[in-house]
């Protein structure tokens, strides 16, 4: 008597090709560098595995963004770091004003951007001091509009982002100014020890004529 074969069960993959698929979405987001320093309107242009150098000098792969090492002559490759002397440093200062540093002014231990994203590394903790569109629209009674850039409801900027160069060369303009100030007070103390020597001098050359005066009137 014919028996009919017992079905074999058919397990589905599904679970596990998902599984392991969201195990490489994990891999890459790891391996792949944070957009430091980097407007909104230019992440695109750094989403490429391959990144070409703004200046045409040369390109770059993602895995070198933000490492720390200069690869384009014009900071490309670091607009997070301090690493190249041209390169620029993006504040989005989310709720203010978004701001363009020169990369000199990354991780130096000062507080440049509004929401301190220029110290992310250097140890020190930023407050938070930009302005909320919120708290500004009801300190105007909410009548008026706001002369900064408008944010949206995901505290993404939604018109054209403005720079706010006045206050990066202001604040360049005050850091030469107290270099310059500290190179002055070494002058002036330097002039007024030599004026002090000059005067001891002066003082003691006096009393050793007088001395030699007496010392002669007597001997008459």
């Amino acid at each position: 008597m014919w028996t009919p074969s017992p079905s074999r069960r058919v397990v589905s993959s599904a679970p596990a090709t998902l599984l392991l698929r969201l195990l490489l979405l994990a891999g890459a987001a790891d391996a792949a560098p944070p957009l430091v320093g980097v407007s909104p309107q230019d992440e695109a242009y750094f989403t490429t595995q391959v990144i070409a150098c703004r200046d045409g000098s040369g390109s770059f792969p993602r895995s070198l963004l933000n490492d720390g090492y200069c690869d384009c002559a014009d900071g490309t490759d670091e607009p997070g770091t301090s690493a190249c002397p041209e390169g620029k440093f993006y504040c989005r200062n989310i709720g203010d004003t978004p701001r363009l540093l020169f990369s000199s002014f990354v991780n130096d231990k000062i507080c440049d951007c509004c929401d301190g994203s220029d110290e992310y590394e250097s140890g020190i903790h930023c407050q938070n001091t930009c302005r909320k569109r919120k708290d500004i629209a009801e300190a105007d009674g909410g009548g008026g509009e706001l002369s900064v850039t408008h944010v949206d409801a995901t505290n993404e900027f939604t018109s054209k982002h403005t720079i706010d160069i006045g206050n990066l060369m202001q604040n360049n303009n005050n850091k030469d100014l107290i270099q310059k100030l500290g190179g002055l007070r070494l002058a002036l103390v330097i002039e007024l020890g030599l004026v002090v020597i000059i005067f001891a001098f002066c003082v003691a050359r006096r009393r050793t004529r007088t001395h030699r005066r007496q010392h002669i009137l007597k001997r008459k």
